[in-house]
């Protein structure tokens, strides 16, 4: 059977079960669509002015607003991107067995994407700022800093939207990963040091393992669903291609519905994290009065934190006596860098708690430390905690249970001081990925839907790879994991095609592949090249 090419042409004829794509929207969806938009970048623009008035800041210069606004525009365009890029995916096997009509379907997945990205966790969104160089994460509000928000933010959309357009389902995670890793390679190349020391690799490799193992695993277990349906479920009409516009049974069109809803649901929790994370560092970056600190952080547990840093200290230095002269803020940060211990590391991260615990005790709140003193007090404990979490993945120390203990408690409460999503950022970056979830979505669900097998997409077909990728999806989240919605849902539809006897698209195949290979290369190369010439120019 010959292989059609990706931009084949959706016209049906009533006997042909392939859904109608070409409708267009009514008037009013129109309407609504630009209406919730517009009232998205308002309330945007009123929660960021609301928190600038609360802090009493003092307007002197327009330019950190008009960087502060380009990057977040472009933050939020990434992942309106991503939503028509990824979300096409949640949609193509209830489009294409008839479970739900297109237009009624991407809507659908739209507001459960919204409801996904409300109620997620955070836990992805600073999985994924781990892989960013800590120098330069130190200094976000530089222009080393904004160059490494826009590089890796406009490389991202670059090769979203050129996969795109060729029709290939690319994953959005594993462009922004690609991106992050050129950031880092090129900012150590360019200070004169191996490319590889600019990127945390024990991290890359965690989040790796989590992108290859995932499309394996919807391959093989959607696969396995589909052979246990077949095995249990007599029913014939589930393993056929639908005739014309029929719907499939009652429960399996429920279970696709479902499985659709919860792959949107858990698409928007897992993928909304990552804007979340680099919008939180723009933040920091150019407002960090307001968005360095958890100042709604009450002040009984300010006081609680400055005396778990207390007591971290004298753990500290009962394990390391030897006392440290000068700025300990240089030793961590070569070790984080570096992840070579020194017998200075110890006191020195004694130190630093110390100041700390210190700052925050005689300030009584986060609340109450000065604008002019966020960033600094907000770097010492990034470097605290990103030392802490170094020194326990390499056993660095030798502590004993109870100074380890009280170590990893001190991390805590800093973590719970520094990482916080505000939820006007929640809310902006859901508008964000649902409403590009409605708009572009055609050329992928095209592609899933009948590109990938030599033969229609079955209900029961459908309804195994949904099913896969909803569990999938939805457990990376729990652990803190950045998954690819597109390489789950894919390689599903693709193992349940091998199941079927139906066989695969071979053509198809080859560009998914080529396009997986050459996502990450591709990706740190433009991302690394955007950021020396950004650097450059600011």
């Amino acid at each position: 059977m010959a292989t059609p090419s990706l931009t084949a042409s959706t016209h049906t004829s009533p006997a042909d079960p392939k859904p109608r794509l070409d409708k267009k929207p009514s008037l009013i969806t129109v309407i609504m669509f630009f209406a919730v938009l517009a009232m998205g970048l308002l309330f945007t623009a009123y929660s960021l002015m609301h928190d600038m008035h609360e802090m009493g800041a003092q307007l002197t210069t327009w330019t950190p607003f008009l960087l502060l606004g380009v990057a977040l525009l472009i933050a939020l365009g990434f992942e309106f991107v991503n939503g028509f890029h990824d979300t096409a995916n949640a949609v193509a096997t209830v489009i294409y067995t008839n479970s739900l009509p297109p237009h009624f379907a991407v809507v659908w997945s739209g507001f459960f994407n919204f409801l996904g990205v409300l109620l997620s966790s955070g836990a992805v969104a600073f999985g994924i700022i781990a892989l960013l160089p800590v120098e330069l994460i130190l200094q976000v509000g530089s222009s080393a800093g904004f160059a490494m928000i826009f590089a890796l933010l406009i490389a991202a959309i670059l090769w979203n939207l050129g996969t795109w357009w060729l029709g290939l389902p690319a994953s959005s995670s594993h462009t922004l990963i690609g991106s992050i890793i050129g950031v880092g390679v090129a900012n150590a190349l360019m200070h004169g040091r191996d490319g590889t020391s600019g990127v945390d690799w024990s991290q890359a490799l965690k989040i790796g393992y989590a992108l290859l193992l995932s499309p394996l695993i919807g391959f093989a277990f959607a696969a396995m669903l589909l052979l246990a349906l077949r095995a249990f479920v007599k029913n014939r009409a589930l393993y056929k291609a639908p005739k014309g516009d029929t719907p499939p049974p009652w429960w399996i069109r429920g279970m696709l519905i479902a499985t659709c809803t919860g792959v949107s649901f858990a698409h928007g929790s897992n993928d909304g994290q990552k804007g979340m994370g680099l919008i939180m560092l723009i933040l920091v970056g150019t407002l960090p009065m307001a968005y360095a600190l958890n100042r709604a952080m009450p002040a009984e547990q300010s006081l609680q934190f400055a005396a778990v840093a207390e007591v971290t200290q004298v753990a500290l230095v009962k394990s390391a006596p030897q006392a440290l002269t000068g700025d300990p803020r240089p030793i961590l940060s070569t070790y984080v860098r570096t992840k070579e211990a020194t017998p200075e590391l110890v006191p020195a991260l004694a130190a630093l708690a110390g100041q700390i615990g210190d700052e925050v005790k005689g300030y009584g709140s986060l609340a109450k430390v000065p604008a002019e003193a966020v960033g600094n007090v907000r770097n010492d404990m990034y470097l605290t905690s990103e030392t802490i979490r170094l020194m326990d993945k390499g056993k660095v120390g030798n502590f004993d249970a109870d100074t380890q203990g009280k170590l990893q408690l001190f991390k805590q409460q800093i973590d719970s001081s520094t990482r916080f999503i505000p939820l006007w950022v929640k809310i902006a970056v859901a508008i964000a990925l649902g409403l590009g979830t409605m708009v572009g979505w055609k050329r992928i669900v095209v592609t899933v839907g009948e590109k990938i097998g030599k033969t229609h997409l079955t209900y029961a077909q459908g309804a195994s790879a949904e099913m896969v990728a909803m569990l999938t999806i939805g457990a990376a989240d729990i652990y803190g994991l950045p998954v690819s919605t597109t390489h789950v849902l894919s390689s599903g539809v693709a193992g349940t095609m091998v199941a079927n006897g139906g066989g695969l698209q071979m053509r198809t195949i080859r560009n998914l592949l080529m396009a997986w290979v050459l996502t990450l290369p591709a990706a740190i190369l433009l991302s690394g090249s955007l950021y020396w010439l950004f650097t450059k120019l600011f």
